[in-house]
C-alpha cells in the first residue's frame, strides 16, 4: 500500500466524525463523564499532588522561529514601590499609606511548553475535527473546535506507561516507534489497565535526557507513538493521549506523510494530544507505589478561539 493509502485506510475505518452529532467540538473527551470522573476521584487515597508541567520560561524547549519560549516581562515591581515611583499612580484610587505592588505579562505562545492541542490545531484536506472547514479558523481564532470547549472536560483517569523502565533504558531512541505490543507488554509488567474515558500519559525519556540542551528536541527526531496504535487507542476509546516528546508521534515518521498519526487520531478520531508533558516525578512515585493509575487533573485555560493551551497539569493520588 502507498503512504497515502495506509492513511486513507486508517481514516475510513477509524473516523468518528458525526458520532457525537454534526455540531460535536469536544472529541473524544465526550467519553468523560460524570461515572468516568468518579472513577478517577476514587484513586485520590494519599493526597499526593505531583506536577506535570515543564517550568514557563526562559529555559524551555523552543529554539525560536516559528514558536518561542514564554517571556516574563515586568510591568510593576518591587524596586519601584522601593523608589517611590507608583505614588503618583496610587493617587487615583486614593492614599497609598505605603501599599505597593508588582505586576506583570507574560508573551507566549500557547503551544510553547506542556500543552493540549485543540480540535482546530491540525487539517487534512481542508478540514478539522468532525469535518468543519479549515476557512472556520481565521485571524479571529477558531469559529470551531476552540480549546475553550475543553476547560471543564480534562479532570479524568490518568494511567502512566513507563517504557524506558520496562526496556531498562533511561530513554528511547529517537525515532524508535512506540508499538500496541509495547504499550500492552509495559501496561501488563506494571499491572495496569486502561478503559474507556481514560488518558495514557506515555513516557518516552527524552525529555529526561534532553533537559536543559535541548538541541534539536522541538521537531527533531524522536521515540513516539507509531501511527499503527491508531486503532488500538480507537478500540479501547483512549480520550486523550500525552507524551514527554514533542510531538507524540514518532519522528522521522514511519511513512512519507508529515505526522500521519495527528491526522488520523486528532482530527479524525478526535484524540487530544498532550505534548511536553514532565513524567519524570510521577514515574518515580509509581515505581515507588506500584500505582500507576492516578486522577489527572489537567484543564486548559478557556482561551476562546486558541488552538491550544499551556496547562498546569497534575496528578494527584
Amino acid at each position: 500500500m502507498s503512504p497515502t493509502d495506509v492513511l486513507d485506510d486508517y481514516i475510513t475505518r477509524l473516523s468518528r466524525w458525526g458520532r457525537w452529532g454534526e455540531d460535536d467540538q469536544l472529541g473524544a473527551l465526550n467519553l468523560v463523564g460524570a461515572p468516568q470522573v468518579r472513577a478517577a476521584a476514587s484513586l485520590v487515597r494519599d493526597g499526593k499532588i505531583i506536577s506535570l508541567t515543564l517550568p514557563y520560561d526562559q529555559n524551555g524547549p523552543q529554539p525560536g522561529g516559528l514558536r518561542t519560549n514564554p517571556q516574563l516581562i515586568t510591568t510593576a515591581t518591587g524596586t519601584d514601590h522601593l523608589a517611590g515611583t507608583q505614588d503618583e499612580v496610587l493617587s487615583a484610587l486614593g492614599p497609598s499609606g505605603g501599599f505597593g505592588f508588582s505586576d506583570d505579562l507574560v508573551v507566549m505562545g500557547t503551544q510553547s511548553g506542556t500543552q493540549w492541542d485543540a480540535l482546530s490545531h491540525i487539517f487534512h484536506k481542508g478540514r478539522m475535527w468532525n469535518g468543519y472547514s479549515a476557512a472556520e479558523h481565521t485571524s479571529r481564532g477558531a469559529a470551531r473546535n476552540g480549546i475553550q470547549h475543553w476547560s471543564d472536560r480534562l479532570v479524568l483517569r490518568g494511567v502512566l506507561v513507563d517504557l524506558p523502565a520496562r526496556f531498562g533504558v533511561g530513554s528511547l531512541e529517537p525515532g524508535y516507534p512506540i508499538t500496541v505490543d509495547d504499550l500492552e507488554e509495559a501496561l501488563s509488567a506494571q499491572g495496569s489497565t486502561v478503559c474507556p474515558g481514560d488518558a495514557l500519559l506515555v513516557r518516552t525519556g527524552q525529555l529526561t535526557a534532553r533537559r536543559g540542551t535541548w538541541g534539536d528536541y522541538a521537531g527533531g527526531p524522536a521515540p513516539g507513538l507509531s501511527l499503527h496504535t491508531a486503532p488500538w487507542l480507537h478500540e479501547r476509546e483512549i480520550a486523550a493521549v500525552a507524551t514527554d516528546t514533542w510531538g507524540v508521534e514518532v519522528r522521522p515518521n514511519e511513512i512519507d506523510v508529515l505526522q500521519p498519526l495527528h491526522l488520523v487520531a486528532l482530527v479524525h478520531m478526535g484524540l487530544a494530544f498532550g505534548e511536553m508533558f514532565d513524567l519524570d516525578a510521577l514515574a518515580a512515585d509509581c515505581a515507588a507505589d506500584h500505582r500507576y493509575e492516578f486522577m489527572l487533573a489537567a484543564t486548559p485555560l478557556p482561551i476562546t478561539g486558541a488552538v491550544g493551551s499551556p496547562v498546569a497539569a497534575v496528578a494527584i493520588k
